[in-house]
């Protein structure tokens, strides 16, 4: 039986971590110091407690992090450390949102430290009962976890260079996210304006299944805002290394973090009903307009 480490069971690690449970290995995390939410997460998905990060890598054979981008390095960091205390050496994937830059750098600090790093992109939504979730996998070890994915995995490997995954993943959120930051913006617009149905009307053509489901899309996607904005520098950072500009995408991680400041951004995204209110959606992300006209005002005053 393999050790299976997950760093950190929230919402996508727990999934993950069920995942790797279902196809017969042991799923180890710690909470300790994480909300009551990822405990409960964690619980539900069947993922052995352990005390602490270090007796969770020293048990590990491999250590996945699944982690908000802004805290990629830092858990990385955390992941070295405890390995050097208990003279571990698990292989460790960052599945994170990051640039190639960082996952680069990652893979130099983990090899001074004589572990492996494998680079992984997750794409879409966390894996459950008929969906399966797609992982992108680059670096020399790659197929190893490829070859052993479980069946609510889909592992696809693009190369043995790290970095080449996380490439694949700033280029598919820069049009999933970007996509859903332009109509959030283009239905908030037309609520104002009281032309709405109108709008709705128009983009149906084009756009059926993102109006079909436009206010849960909305709602979740605000929910985990505050995780996007990190993604957004992490795509605008990735387009500026290649000589475009970081522009659209730093305004993007503006746009992600107005939502953030909205009431529904509070929310689980678990707690989001299947059918919500489009008027009810728009009317609380509203506040996002009143925050950034208030922020305005302020400027012009001064």
């Amino acid at each position: 039986m393999r050790t299976v480490a997950v760093v950190s069971p929230g919402a996508m690690g727990s999934a993950v971590g069920a995942a790797f449970a279902q196809a017969g290995d042991r799923v180890v995390a710690t909470v300790a110091g994480r909300s009551e939410r990822t405990r409960a997460l964690a619980a539900a998905a069947g993922i052995e407690l352990l005390a602490d990060l270090d007796t969770v890598v020293a048990e590990a054979d491999l250590v996945l992090s699944i982690v908000p981008p802004a805290e990629a390095v830092t858990v990385a960091g955390q992941i070295v450390e405890a390995a050097s205390r208990t003279g571990s050496a698990p292989l460790v994937a960052d599945w994170n949102a990051i640039s190639p830059a960082p996952a680069r750098q990652l893979e130099r600090t983990l090899a001074d430290a004589g572990l492996e790093l494998v680079d992984g992109s997750i794409s879409g939504g966390p894996p459950r009962a008929g969906y399966r979730t797609r992982v992108y996998l680059s670096g020399q070890r790659a197929e190893d976890i490829a070859a052993r994915a479980p069946a609510g995995i889909d592992a696809r490997v693009v190369g043995a260079e790290v970095g080449l995954a996380s490439a694949v993943k700033m280029c598919t959120a820069s049009m999933y996210k970007g996509s859903v930051g332009l109509l959030t913006h283009a239905l908030l617009t037309a609520h104002a304006h009281g032309v709405l149905p109108q709008v709705l009307d128009d983009l149906e053509g084009s756009f059926p299944r993102q109006v079909e489901r436009a206010a849960r899309l909305l709602a979740v996607s605000a929910t985990k805002a505050h995780r996007y904005v990190g993604e957004m520098h992490e795509i605008a950072a990735t387009q500026r290394d290649i000589g475009l500009t970081p522009a659209l995408f730093e305004s993007m991680a503006e746009v992600y973090g107005a939502l953030a400041e909205t009431s529904i951004a509070a929310e689980a995204p678990e707690a989001i009903s299947a059918e919500p209110s489009l008027d009810d959606v728009l009317g609380r992300l509203s506040e996002a307009c009143n925050g950034y006209s208030a922020g305005n005002d302020e400027e012009d005053s001064g």
